[in-house]
């Protein structure tokens, strides 16, 4: 029986690929509003970064992101972003399986 297709997606800032649900996915929707896509199926222009704060600061410095959805991003944008990730960090801290 054939394997189930995998779809790859490379993160904007270290450009390592990951499999699309290991990456968070960011889109620009057709009215210009950026925001995180949690659903990975939104309608717009996306692009992928990793669940790390190096990522999603190197994105930042470097502009990747604004390059990528060919727009600016909002810097409340990334300071979301990075709540998020380090949240998710004392989560797992928090929660040793």
């Amino acid at each position: 029986m054939p394997s189930k297709h995998i779809p790859i997606r490379t993160c904007i800032a270290c450009r390592t690929p990951g499999d699309k649900r290991g990456l968070m996915r960011l889109v620009r929707l057709p009215d210009g509003v950026i925001m995180r896509d949690p659903t990975g199926k939104m309608n717009g222009r996306g692009a992928y970064l990793c669940h790390s704060e190096a990522c999603i600061l190197n994105a930042q410095k470097r502009k990747n992101l604004e390059r990528s959805l060919k727009a600016t991003v909002p810097s409340d944008l990334f300071e979301s972003l990075l709540a998020e990730v380090r949240d998710s960090a004392l989560e797992d801290k928090n929660n040793p399986d």
